[in-house]
């Protein structure tokens, strides 16, 4: 699958973003200078971003929001989409956001759609604004308020700190009212444990118990060699990358930098022990990675498609990749991901939005708890953009990832379990 089909695939998409709402001045990725991989990947986060954003930063996004459900939908309000919507897609785009300013097309790109993500922050808290979000009435606000918080822990000077006091009060109101959701053992504990960790961020009084328990059921849940439980049985998927790790390693991050309460005041041993195993697990992420560009489609959730690779774009944005893993040969290896999945038609709407599905337009594999809101947490996988054009990530040599090399009958490393 040549690079030019994806980047017209994806810059089709970012060109009509550009007409939509108050969009009118949208520079398509395409004209950005930088290396290739790059461009293709800011075109992608554009053509995400930009529908969801230029409707949500006027207060349109409920009215112009091209829902869909799942065939096996449990019947919950449709409307926890629009949370998940904004909750997911800024997760993923606010390393990018918190990027500087330049005059070049990608700093006044940034600059935009930044501002249009602070205008819908204030319309997601504002109880008068069309798209005031669901906050209350369901459990799943607490899921995607984890994401929604997340985005500020990310990116604090870019995000939180811009904000007006009265936008930041009511946030901080609504975070604290998802206080009364007992999160169900199961991934769902790093999602209160998560909001708590950004209010402990600003100061504000954040409760102990809620990211201790999780901290501690996650690591009694870790069955070896990079791999954790989703509850108390092993299942075969993806949630280590969708929550686990990202969220285990956030938090605790937190606690270390504002010395927060912990049951056995050893959170920097914790961080240093959930870094080198998301590490590991990482790896096995790396060698899951065929010649082409696919991966193993296991588990559920699976129409969160490139999101499977969150934790390999932390790791590269927070400059922790191990030595196993150089940056050319990720870079490259994620870059064949993304033409793998977002080369296929139909993942997007006509109307610019994500739809439900794996690679493409495949509503049958949306779960009960699908929609195509959730789709929008895919853009997790574009956390290394976080990076500047300038670093090494994206300037070092591109490298065959493991299977290419080991497929074209090349010398590659063997892999052996670790025993931490």
């Amino acid at each position: 699958m040549e690079r030019r089909h994806f980047m017209q695939a994806v810059v089709a998409g970012s060109a009509a973003a550009g007409l939509r709402g108050n969009a009118g001045a949208a520079t398509p990725a395409t004209n950005i200078a930088g290396g290739g991989e790059r461009a293709a990947q800011l075109a992608l986060l554009q053509r995400m971003a930009e529908p969801v954003l230029s409707l949500m930063a006027e207060g349109r996004l409920k009215q112009r929001f091209t829902l869909e459900l799942s065939p096996t939908w449990d019947g919950r309000d449709p409307a926890v989409a629009y949370l998940e919507c904004f909750g997911r897609l800024i997760a993923g785009i606010a390393p990018w956001l918190a990027l500087p300013d330049d005059d070049g097309a990608e700093g006044r790109m940034r600059k935009r759609l930044r501002q249009m993500a602070l205008a819908s922050y204030t319309h997601a808290v504002d109880p008068k604004s069309p798209d005031y979000l669901r906050w209350q009435g369901h459990g799943q606000a607490l899921v995607d308020s984890a994401y929604f918080t997340n985005a500020l822990m990310r990116a604090p000077q870019a995000l939180w700190e811009p904000l007006d006091a009265a936008t930041k009060a009511r946030i901080i109101v609504e975070i604290k009212r998802l206080r009364r959701i007992e999160p169900p053992y199961i991934n769902w504990l790093l999602f209160a444990a998560m909001n708590e960790a950004w209010l402990l961020s600003i100061g504000e009084e954040s409760d102990p118990m809620r990211m201790n328990g999780a901290i501690r059921k996650i690591n009694e849940w870790y069955v070896g060699d990079g791999w954790i439980k989703d509850g108390e049985a092993f299942h075969f998927d993806y949630y280590c990358s969708y929550v686990m790790y990202p969220m285990l390693v956030e938090v605790l991050e937190v606690l270390v930098k504002h010395k927060g309460p912990f049951w056995n005041a050893r959170p920097e041993e914790l961080l240093a022990q959930a870094v080198k195993r998301m590490q590991r697990y990482s790896e096995h992420l790396e060698r899951f990675i065929s010649p082409q560009g696919t991966y193993p489609p296991v588990g559920r959730s699976l129409t969160y498609r490139t999101a499977v690779f969150q934790p390999l774009g932390l790791l590269a944005w927070r400059k922790q990749l191990p030595p196993s893993l150089p940056e050319g040969q990720v870079r490259a290896a994620l870059h064949a991901v993304h033409r793998a999945v977002w080369d296929a038609p139909g993942n997007f709407t006509k109307d610019g939005f994500l739809t439900i599905g794996f690679v493409g337009h495949q509503p049958e594999l949306g779960d009960w708890y699908s929609n195509n809101g959730s789709m929008y947490i895919a853009s997790a996988g574009l956390l290394a953009l976080g990076l500047p054009a300038t670093d090494s990530y994206w300037t070092a040599p591109a490298q065959d990832w493991t299977q290419k090399k080991a497929f074209g009958g090349a010398r590659f490393p063997k892999d052996y379990p670790v025993n931490y």
